[in-house]
């Protein structure tokens, strides 16, 4: 019996690191099943539209600004996903924010990487360097990366993958970022969408079970 494929769509705002990640890991065949079919961006221009031509990617533009409202635009965000049939959505640097019309669509089926080990870090305010930039000025002596699913409270969603990754003296907000990036966010985040593509994830009272661990 041939397996389904795992349709994957990928929604981005900037230069798609976490987008490229994915794509290398499709490539070895260590996503399963999945396979990424569409690349949604919250504004044109980005290179993250880039690298889904440079791979052959369906992509689309959903501009934040030309929509009136939070619901006008997750309206559409709907439309656009359900129309290419997605059955896992992963934000990817995806800074645009949407309403439970999404969450109602795609119920434990959006997945979100954060830099940081969560409950630490998050919520409101908390993204790009900002993050670093809390943990620097915390003194912690690890941070890391989480992959969670998404749900209406910002960051609160069941927690799927995380890894630490350690603190060194002398770093910048940049250069932690970049080592998060490179040792948790870039695996973590594939690995989770593996699990995902291959129905190892239930979610019960917001705590998620791996199936085969």
């Amino acid at each position: 019996m041939e397996t389904k494929m795992t349709k994957i769509a990928v929604l981005v705002s900037g230069g798609g690191t976490n987008l490229q990640a994915l794509i290398d890991a499709e490539k070895r065949g260590e996503l399963g099943n999945g396979k990424i079919t569409l690349v949604i961006a919250s504004k044109p221009g980005v290179y993250a539209l880039e690298r889904a031509a440079n791979n052959g990617i369906d992509s689309k533009v959903l501009a934040r600004k030309e929509y009136d409202s939070i619901a006008a635009y997750s309206g559409a965000l709907v439309d656009a996903l359900v129309d290419a049939e997605a059955d896992l959505v992963v934000l990817a640097g995806f800074l645009t924010i949407f309403d439970e019309q999404v969450y109602k669509a795609f119920p434990n089926r959006i997945l979100n990487v954060h830099p940081a080990l969560i409950p630490s870090f998050c919520g409101k305010g908390f993204y790009g360097l900002y993050v670093h930039e809390a943990a620097l000025a915390k003194g912690v002596k690890v941070s890391g990366a989480t992959v969670h699913i998404v749900t209406p409270e910002c960051d609160a969603g069941p927690i799927v993958l995380q890894k630490a990754v350690e603190v060194k003296e002398g770093d910048t907000p940049e250069i932690l970022q970049k080592r998060i990036m490179e040792e948790a966010e870039w695996k973590i985040l594939p690995e989770a969408v593996k699990l995902f593509c291959e129905g190892r994830i239930s979610v019960e009272n917001n705590i998620v079970h791996i199936k085969g661990e």
